[in-house]
């Protein structure tokens, strides 16, 4: 199928394609060996203090990790 890029920059995927996904708002961009990958995610709004640091638990993450990550973004921009 063909899909034309505008000028401001936007695609619009094919009906028969957004057909066979699950309902989706937003996609995962991604340039892999010069093919442009899609990958539906889903956004939850409601995220609570409790569920963050469920994830870093899970993630191996701690309080000294996330204030080196800050570190190297500021140092980064």
């Amino acid at each position: 199928m063909l899909a034309k890029l505008t000028t401001k920059n936007q695609i619009t995927i094919p009906k028969e394609i957004i057909n066979r996904l699950p309902k989706v708002e937003y996609f995962e961009v991604e340039l892999q060996d010069e093919v442009i990958a899609l990958r539906p995610v889903q956004i939850i709004s409601h995220t609570t203090l409790k569920s963050i640091q469920a994830k870093m638990l899970k993630m191996g993450l701690n309080e000294t990790a996330v204030a080196e990550a800050v570190r190297w973004a500021r140092k980064k921009s």
